[in-house]
């Protein structure tokens, strides 16, 4: 069984990617906790979409406290057996960190940040989804999250290309990469199965999975 092997699963991705549908359908096929960053409940999100320069630092914060508490969460759970799937990996924070803040503020955070990083745990496996910039614009418009219209394509091509570089190097656990631009796993669920059949014959280090409908 999938979850026996990797207890601890990551779907990560920009914003629009499909992380959160696909943690879903995973954590349902395999019974296991389902762990969702709550964008909603940071206060200054909205407000740093309209200024930037003024709210990243505290949007940044408040992201950062909250997803390294729900982190943290994760061995309370592994002492009652229950695999976690999650729609977001910790060094998310730090991604968008570098992009949003100045160097004082920077440096600041990377304070918190290595501190907070050093009590979390590692994830048995990531699946990164990777979409071009222009379907994740097109994607984020049409969900309609009216604090996310002010979002630019610009914007989302910086995300991604932070994402990338990032996934580039990274060598922490098992990475699945996933081109995510014309999948829809809630609505194509042989596109699932064939995602869980790839995952079950990973051995470790960097691998692709590439769906042709």
């Amino acid at each position: 069984m999938l979850f026996d092997k990797y207890r601890y699963v990551v779907v990560a991705g920009p914003i629009g990617a499909g992380k959160t549908s696909l943690a879903r359908l995973l954590a349902e096929r395999f019974q296991a906790e389902l762990m969702l960053e709550n964008a909603d409940a940071n206060p200054f999100l909205a407000r740093f979409y309209q200024d930037a320069a003024r709210y990243a630092l505290s949007t940044q914060l408040f992201f950062l406290f909250q997803r390294a508490s729900q982190v943290q969460d994760l061995k309370q759970m592994e002492l009652f057996g229950r695999a976690t799937v999650a729609d977001f990996m910790l060094d998310k924070d730090q991604l968008f960190a570098q992009l949003n803040l100045s160097d004082e503020e920077y440096r600041l955070y990377q304070q918190i940040y290595s501190h907070l990083k050093t009590q979390t745990p590692t994830p048995d496996l990531m699946i990164y989804l990777q979409v071009a910039p222009e379907v994740l614009a097109d994607r984020v418009r049409g969900r309609g999250v009216e604090y996310e219209a002010p979002v630019t394509l610009d914007y989302l091509t910086r995300v991604a290309d932070s994402y990338s570089r990032y996934f580039y190097h990274y060598d922490a656990s098992p990475l699945l990469i996933v081109n995510s631009e014309h999948l829809n796993f809630v609505d194509q669920p042989q596109a699932l199965d064939l995602l869980i059949e790839r995952i079950g014959q990973m051995r470790g280090g960097r691998e692709y999975f590439n769906y042709a409908a």
